[in-house]
């Protein structure tokens, strides 16, 4: 099965609101999706042993926003925060995987 992928990208409010492909929504807080960035800046990089090295490791961020935000390909979204961070590449499947976890938080 294909993945689905955004066919709608609005901020409602401080949200950043997503329409899939296959009829879902989701919606994100700017501080959620910069908390789990994929970035190697923010999650480190392993080595050929598996050992990460770098990453800013967990922080919090209130009062964050988001700016804006480009496609990659047909695959992913690049997020622009107001911290200057625009690095990470959010697959649609991680970003559904995203809406899963904070749904099952919630």
């Amino acid at each position: 099965m294909a993945t689905a992928h955004p066919t709608d990208i609005q901020l409602i409010g401080e949200e950043v609101a997503i329409r899939w492909s296959d009829g879902s929504e989701s919606y994100f807080r700017p501080d959620f999706l910069r908390e789990h960035s994929p970035s190697a800046a923010a999650r480190g990089e392993p080595d050929i042993f598996g050992r990460i090295h770098g990453g800013e490791g967990p922080r919090k961020f209130q009062g964050i926003t988001v700016l804006g935000w480009d496609y990659v390909g047909n695959y992913a979204i690049r997020f622009k925060f107001s911290d200057g961070h625009a690095t990470g590449l959010y697959t649609y499947d991680y970003l559904r995987d995203l809406d899963a976890r904070q749904q099952s938080d919630a």
